[in-house]
């Protein structure tokens, strides 16, 4: 991916809905390969499993088969850090039926068309408002009772690259981003199985961590699309873990489990919501440890748009090795 200076200055983070609820049928196609959200996968079966919800999702499904390309449409790249789920459906609804075609065209080199892909094909201005309304049921069934966990892992993955872009410029972001990529100079080169070549001519590039992307960063299929790429979130393993305090913990005994839980967490940014959904603990609860654990500092404090971010200082990762026989 060539860059113009324009393009550097264009470098944006997103977090997109949208893009978690296509991606999210991908797991439950291969619940091997993606064991780390097993919890998740037996919850969001039992959704697909029920009629009335398989038949509505169904277009949504036949666009989404394992080892074949999305049409670029389908997931739009997020105008905004907080653009909503129903932002990112009116932009897929008024997506205009030659961008439709061409969109799942591109995608034919990875397998031929299911029956409602070719159906779409056929007829993009009626057949549509179908496949919205799919990724809005499956949102609503699958997505929408975790998103606020899952946000949450993606706001504090977009503070750390955040943080990294301030710290170290664009090289060393794209650096960092993920091991298949390397900045050089004027362009991006990802190790990918199959030739793209991408001028951005001046758009930017919009980044969004995913949730359920697990082996490599996924971009749009066409330089004619809005240039967007989906890399795997930081920490995706301490996405369901409801108790990370280790049995026995020696700093648990001198400080309590509910502050020591909090700086087992810590190691990466997390919102006080989201803490204390893993905890199990009350929001009021946890804003007082994160108080007490500010005031002695253990933890600081990153404001980002409407949230605050929390993490551990030094000499609190100093105690937690103490702790663990370092």
């Amino acid at each position: 991916m060539r860059f113009e200076p324009a393009d550097v200055a264009g470098v944006r983070f997103t977090i997109s809905p949208v893009w978690e609820t296509v991606s999210s049928l991908w797991v439950l196609d291969n619940p091997v390969r993606h064991a780390v959200h097993l919890s998740w996968i037996d919850r969001a079966g039992v959704a697909l499993r029920r009629p009335e919800v398989a038949v509505r999702v169904q277009p949504l499904r036949e666009l989404t088969r394992p080892r074949r390309w999305l049409p670029d449409f389908l997931t739009p790249a997020a105008s905004r850090a907080d653009v909503t789920l129903d932002e990112q459906l009116d932009q897929i609804a008024a997506t205009p039926p030659d961008v439709v075609v061409r969109d799942l065209l591109s995608t034919t080199p990875s397998g031929p068309l299911s029956p409602f892909g070719q159906a779409l094909l056929v007829d993009p201005r009626g057949l549509l408002s179908q496949l919205v309304d799919a990724v809005r049921i499956w949102h609503d069934e699958a997505i929408a009772p975790d998103w606020p966990r899952m946000r949450a892992l993606l706001e504090a993955d977009v503070a750390h690259r955040a943080a990294q872009l301030a710290e170290g410029g664009t090289g060393r972001l794209f650096d960092q981003l993920h091991p298949s990529l390397r900045w050089l100079g004027d362009r991006v080169v990802s190790d990918d199985p199959f030739e793209r070549d991408f001028d951005l001519g001046g758009r930017g590039l919009a980044l969004n961590p995913g949730v359920f992307t697990d082996r490599r960063v996924l971009w749009n299929l066409l330089e004619e699309s809005p240039p967007a790429g989906t890399y795997p979130v930081r920490a995706v393993g301490t996405l369901w873990e409801t108790s990370p305090t280790p049995p026995g913990d020696p700093l648990a005994r001198v400080m309590g489990s509910g502050r020591a839980a909090l700086l087992h967490l810590l190691d990466s940014p997390a919102t006080t919501t989201d803490l204390a959904w893993r905890t199990g603990l009350s929001c009021g609860s946890v804003s007082q440890h994160l108080a007490a654990l500010h005031a002695a500092g253990l933890v600081v404090r990153t404001r980002r748009g409407r949230h605050v971010f929390y993490r551990n200082t030094d000499a609190a990762m100093v105690l937690l090795r103490a702790a663990g026989g370092e």
